[in-house]
């Protein structure tokens, strides 16, 4: 599996993990067959938003709720690592359904994109996949 997101729009992620350096920042990607879209911001409502994070709920549901009346297709999630590495973490792990979503890896530099399934190579959990960056003189981005 590959995923493919415009280098502006990563650009604009890798920004806002820059930004709010000194906590993990989250959101939801949209888009299908693997081709991001679009992106939300969401707010981290984790208890501990410098080491941890979690989607605002009423995000996530409200994406849901959306997607099931026809709107646009929640492909998979995103969040940084400030001072880490853009692989995931074991707490990512126990955080995540083994939905076949993806989660992207961010740092503020690098990025990195898996595949949340049953039995993953990484954590019992995810799978790597190719991250594929377009519309920047041939820039690509892989594991």
């Amino acid at each position: 599996m590959q995923v493919f997101i415009s280098s502006a729009m990563l650009a604009e992620i890798q920004r806002l993990a820059l930004a709010d350096a000194a906590q993990e920042i989250c959101g939801i990607l949209f888009g299908l067959n693997g081709r991001v879209s679009s992106y939300r911001a969401t707010q981290n409502v984790a208890r501990d938003p410098r080491r941890h994070f979690e989607i605002d709920p009423a995000s996530l549901i409200a994406a849901e709720k959306k997607q099931r009346s026809g709107g646009v297709n929640i492909l998979g999630y995103y969040h940084s690592h400030p001072t880490g590495t853009v692989h995931p973490s074991k707490t990512d792990a126990q955080s995540a359904a083994p939905d076949g979503r993806i989660w992207l890896i961010v740092n503020g530099q690098d990025a990195a994109a898996w595949r949340a399934v049953d039995e993953g190579k990484n954590y019992g959990r995810f799978d790597a996949i190719e991250l594929d960056c377009f519309d920047a003189k041939g820039q690509i981005a892989a594991e």
